[in-house]
């Protein structure tokens, strides 16, 4: 049986570039040696690099998508991608294997670039049924009114970036004096800044695969941080945070929280395995957070958690996804 030739394609180059490699090393393990010929490739700028065991490193040729190590030449016939931000979640790595027909386990390129804009992905799903914070949006230069952002939208609030991940240059806002050095630390990360109005409730990640005959619904985590809200300190920070998997829901919260996950998938054509994070307010609303369409996969995130507890391993959903993506592509 030949195995299929997998370049995993880790790294990347946002701040989220140690995470994702770190995630790669996880699945790497949890790949089955028998169906895959698994590479990590770091891909970092222009290079993608491969390390072998011996420490030796040798790069992809990109004008073919193929690996030669000592002589011997591998041409991939498949892209496993888990880059955080981009050129990952973003869809630029996408469309280079679009132009080179290589099948991959992502999003499509389309639907990358709308689920990494925050304010993209809040028109995609809106009418929906989609309960949404209202927001600001500003561009990287523009005037910034903090009192009548105030008066719009209310304290507190959040500011971040409208494009990036991991919760990278997100701050929560109490007080209007605040608000110039936030929108700063969002503009390092992004070249539009979304201010938000802060949605008080309790947090859920919702992990979620849609594949051509079945809806793979992922027990839903809820996420308690120990710190005034999820950021990035809390989620790669052991002990700054509990997720609580199955969350203690009722039927009917889960049942909300389903649909919409379903709904939000679909509006923004994703594809593989997302993670769709919503805050469901005291009265039992759910607000759609944001989309993670490259979610994290090392041992400490949230979706493992749910595959392990849903009786599946990481491998086993990886078949699903890799099996639906090339009948897609072919």
């Amino acid at each position: 049986m030949n195995r299929l030739k997998v370049a995993l394609l880790a790294g990347g180059n946002s701040s989220e570039r140690e995470i994702a490699l770190n995630s790669a090393k996880q699945i790497a393990e949890a790949l089955d040696g028998s169906k895959y010929d698994v590479k990590v490739i770091d891909l970092h700028y222009r290079n993608m690099t491969y390390t072998a065991a011996d420490g030796s490193k040798w790069e992809v040729d990109k004008n073919d998508f193929s690996l030669t190590v000592a002589g011997e030449k591998s041409v991939f016939e498949y892209a496993l991608i888990i880059i955080h931000g981009t050129p990952g979640e973003d869809g630029k790595l996408q469309g280079y294997l679009d132009m080179m027909g290589i099948p991959y386990s992502s999003c499509s390129q389309t639907s990358s670039t709308i689920t990494f804009d925050k304010i993209s992905t809040k028109r995609a799903v809106a009418g929906r049924g989609i309960n949404l914070a209202r927001e600001i949006l500003i561009c990287k230069g523009d005037k910034v009114d903090s009192q009548e952002i105030v008066n719009e939208l209310g304290l507190p609030l959040f500011v971040k970036p409208n494009a990036s991940g991991s919760s990278f240059g997100v701050t929560r806002v109490t007080s209007v004096d605040q608000i110039e050095a936030a929108v700063a630390a969002a503009a390092e990360e992004s070249d539009e800044v979304l201010i938000e109005e802060s949605i008080v409730g309790r947090e859920f990640g919702c992990g979620v695969v849609v594949t051509e005959d079945r809806e793979i619904l992922l027990p839903i985590t809820e996420i308690v941080s120990k710190r005034a809200f999820f950021d990035y300190e809390a989620k790669y920070t052991e002990g700054l945070s509990d997720e609580i998997t199955p969350a203690p829901i009722s039927e009917v919260i889960k049942e909300k929280l389903n649909r919409m996950t379903l709904e939000v998938y679909r509006a923004c054509r994703c594809s593989g395995i997302v993670r769709i994070d919503f805050i469901v307010t005291d009265n039992g609303e759910p607000y759609m957070i944001e989309v993670n369409s490259i979610p994290g996969m090392s041992s400490g995130s949230i979706v493992p958690k749910q595959v392990r507890e849903a009786g599946m391993t990481l491998g086993e959903l990886y078949d699903i996804v890799i099996e639906d993506s090339l009948k897609r592509f072919r």
